[in-house]
């Protein structure tokens, strides 16, 4: 089969003819249609993303949408023709979604959405498995919560506004100028933060109360913004970023919680895989009911031109999620 191999750190992808796998025990077979770029996957090429644990040679590629075409020994939950996506590799020994087809622990997988193309499938685990750790698993956002998501137009914000306003919550985003009517479209009260600093956007949005639950997908500067942003005792701020030196003390101040959330985990140790399909079904299920979509780049990629999209999505210049078809 034709797969992208990253034969070393920081060097040109290209397409390569390696030995098409085979379903063992507990996987499947999946035909590849799309594949999500995300900029973890230009990091890992470059050599800058250690968690990832990464070695070359190696297909890279961690989100996809595909077909079942084989299922291995004790298989039950899927059989040849099941339309599928999830977030299955690229990571560790696990073969990424830049292939003609990949070999597939089928817990982390779900069958995909009905009211979502392929494409649009292959864009949201990454982004929707972030989110709901983060929101619903950490935070157990709830009804009538006041919620601040950083990054509103990116990736994992742009779902992350959906599943806090699909619970009922009153959602509010910060972007820049350019992303505020990305955010209005969604419903959040979009907040422009190279305008309003931390303590005007609390005090205009909560009385200076703080808000319940402050999601940050940005990291730096800005989850320490996400510490004086929180409501006191009751606020709970989570991060996907939190990689970084922080001081704790203006969450420690209001009596507030943070949580951390590290969506590779499953992929990386073997445990808790299950629960990645599970969040993919329930994503699956607000997508049929008209409550989450991604936000696609136009721009059309092949596996002869994903040079073009990693260098897109790392120059961070993306109009939404970059999809390269694999199938054409």
């Amino acid at each position: 089969m034709r797969a992208v191999v990253l034969r070393e750190f920081a060097s040109p992808l290209r397409v390569d003819e390696i030995d098409l796998p085979t379903a063992g025990a507990g996987q499947v077979l999946v035909r590849i249609v799309a594949s999500g770029v995300n900029p973890l996957d230009t990091k890992i090429q470059a050599g800058q993303a250690p968690h990832a644990r990464v070695r070359p040679p190696a297909v890279l590629g961690l989100d996809l949408a595909g077909v079942v075409v084989a299922v291995g020994p004790d298989v039950t939950s899927f059989q040849p023709g099941d339309e599928v996506y999830g977030l299955t590799g690229g990571v560790a020994d696990l073969q990424g979604s830049l292939a003609e087809y990949a070999a597939v622990d089928c817990r982390l997988l779900a069958r995909k959405p009905g009211a979502l193309s392929m494409r649009e499938a292959a864009a949201l685990p990454l982004a929707l498995i972030t989110a709901w750790e983060g929101l619903v698993d950490r935070a157990g956002v709830s009804a009538g919560q006041k919620v601040l998501v950083h990054g509103g137009a990116g990736g994992v914000g742009y779902v992350a506004i959906q599943l806090a306003r699909a619970r009922g919550a009153e959602v509010y985003a910060t972007g820049s100028s350019s992303s505020i009517e990305v955010i209005r479209s969604l419903g959040a009260v979009p907040i422009d933060y190279r305008v309003s600093g931390v303590e005007e956007y609390v005090g205009t949005h909560t009385a200076g109360q703080g808000f319940d639950i402050v999601v940050d997908t940005v990291g730096g500067p800005t989850l320490d913004a996400s510490f004086a942003a929180v409501r006191t005792y009751e606020g709970h701020v989570v991060s996907a970023l939190g990689w970084g030196s922080h001081s704790l003390a203006p969450l420690s101040f209001r009596g507030a919680t943070y949580s951390g959330v590290f969506t590779l985990l499953p992929m990386l140790t073997g445990q808790g895989r299950e629960h990645h399909g599970e969040i993919l079904r329930e994503g699956a299920a607000l997508a049929d009911a008209g409550a989450l979509r991604p936000r696609l780049d136009p721009r059309r990629f092949t596996l002869d031109t994903v040079a073009e999209a990693h260098e897109l999505v790392a120059r961070g210049a993306g109009a939404g999620k970059v999809v390269v078809d694999v199938e054409a």
